[in-house]
């Protein structure tokens, strides 16, 4: 470094570049640490090149016998199945969206104002937000026994709390000038949100559903094989018995599935910006 670049450097971060041996050896400290953190977890989970290259062997013979891929006389069962599992995740989103935005709007700053409620509130959110929908699939078929109905429920459980937060700062980011231009025409406070806050909001929200959308149609793949049904239910059905030709077609066709609703979301998530 120049004595030109460095007396700039000076200028714009004084205090990185006169860093003290003390600030130093922290750094270098937590720098350790963390690389001996990960190499104990590394060791702990057994993540040896040994074991990766004896499951790379095995991998090897697996992909030998999916190939070429086959429907096995079934694609009329697995366009069915895959129809299910778009049904799944659509459901889901709706009920999650439906549920989320009361919450969402009790969860913003600027319409619950009490400092511990509002805390509180969020506290709660985070801490359902915690629970995968995969562990709520397998309480709900414990509970309802095999079928989409589990995985659908299950999808809107675990999606609620994020669309509510999603949803109630989205709220808080509003402009507030809309809002007290209504006001000021003698609105209810139902018209303020119909023609203040909606026109706001409703294109971010809808934007954050169609991105849950994406996500719940492949999450609703992994459901199906804790037995909530759709093409997950297929998939785990051929691994049991070997039959890798079919698993391979099924990932396949499932992988253009979620490759054309990705890009159709996005397209609509663009004109919605």
């Amino acid at each position: 470094m120049t004595r030109e670049n460095h007396a700039r450097a000076l200028l714009l971060a004084p205090q990185a570049m006169r860093a003290s041996g003390t600030a130093r050896l922290q750094r270098m400290g937590l720098v350790v640490l963390g690389v001996a953190a990960f190499v104990a977890m590394c060791i702990d989970l057994e993540l040896a090149p040994e074991a990766m290259l004896a499951g790379m062997d095995k991998f090897g013979q697996l992909a030998a016998g999916a190939f070429p891929p086959s429907d096995g006389g079934d694609l009329p069962r697995i366009l069915k199945a895959l129809a299910e599992t778009f049904a799944m995740a659509f459901a889901g989103t709706v009920l999650a969206a439906l549920a989320a935005l009361p919450l969402g709007m009790l969860g913003a700053k600027t319409v619950v104002g009490q400092p511990v409620l509002h805390f509180a509130f969020r506290r709660v959110l985070d801490w359902f937000r915690g629970v995968p929908a995969l562990v709520w699939a397998l309480i709900l078929v414990s509970a309802f026994g095999l079928g989409p109905f589990g995985g659908v429920i299950a999808l809107a459980l675990a999606d609620v709390p994020s669309l509510a937060k999603l949803f109630s700062e989205a709220i808080e980011n509003g402009d507030e000038r809309p809002l007290e231009g209504v006001r000021a025409a003698g609105a209810s406070p139902l018209m303020v949100l119909r023609y203040g806050l909606a026109p706001q909001v409703t294109p971010i929200m809808a934007s954050q559903v169609l991105f849950f959308l994406e996500s719940n149609f492949r999450n609703a793949a992994v459901l199906g094989i804790v037995g909530a049904g759709g093409i997950g239910f297929e998939l785990e059905e051929r691994i049991r018995i070997f039959a890798f030709d079919q698993v391979f077609f099924i990932i396949g066709l499932y992988m253009i599935c979620v490759a054309a609703l990705d890009t159709v979301s996005q397209q609509l998530r663009k004109r919605l910006a």
